[in-house]
């Protein structure tokens, strides 16, 4: 963990963010799946990787109240921070290897795009999907490479997934509303094919 926490301070150490690839202007995906779980103001809202991500402005502006943001890398979370100014306030921050993360509260809404797939042992996995099982009461969103993505990204090796990998492995406490693939336009005009998932807790 250390190692791959001294990976992550030093991409955010040493690049723009028009120098990383996973940079976007607004995040409209991720805004949607979280306007699709049709959950009011007050939801409780994490956003695991989040990182220097615009998704926490955006949320912000449309007036959600209870939002987190977790991310392996401090730099990260002090440049969202910084770009927010008195507006960060509004939010919890948490530095944390997510499969290291023990929530103080569980949560309506849990947002995950590209940090998943950061996770290729079977142990971590595991970890991450029992976290989610036992602490998102209502509604997950999750947006990985797909199979036709690539196989590393930042350095690292990740894992990609298509629809049933990925649902599958939240089954039975969760059931798939909708998955899309979309390709994303990094920075540097190439093209990444996510998957996007979005599950209900089951009652």
């Amino acid at each position: 963990m250390d190692n791959l926490k001294a990976h992550w301070e030093k991409v955010y150490e040493t690049k723009t963010p028009q120098e990383v690839s996973w940079t976007q202007d607004k995040p409209q995906t991720s805004l949607d799946l979280i306007h699709q779980s049709g959950l009011g103001k007050s939801a409780r809202i994490i956003d695991i990787g989040g990182g220097d991500s615009k998704l926490v402005d955006f949320l912000i502006d449309e007036g959600y109240e209870n939002i987190t943001v977790l991310d392996i890398s401090a730099k990260a979370l002090e440049r969202a921070q910084t770009r927010l100014g008195n507006k960060a306030a509004k939010v919890i921050w948490i530095v944390s290897d997510i499969t290291s993360f023990v929530p103080a509260q569980d949560f309506d809404i849990w947002h995950d795009r590209a940090a998943f797939h950061f996770l290729t042992t079977d142990e971590q996995i595991d970890t991450y999907v029992q976290l989610v099982k036992k602490h998102v009461r209502k509604f997950l969103s999750i947006g990985t490479f797909s199979t036709n993505g690539p196989e590393k990204c930042s350095g690292l090796y990740i894992k990609r997934y298509d629809e049933t990998s990925l649902t599958k492995l939240f089954e039975p406490e969760f059931s798939v509303i909708n998955c899309k693939t979309e390709d994303h336009l990094t920075p540097f005009n190439t093209t990444q094919n996510f998957i996007f998932c979005a599950m209900e807790r089951n009652s």
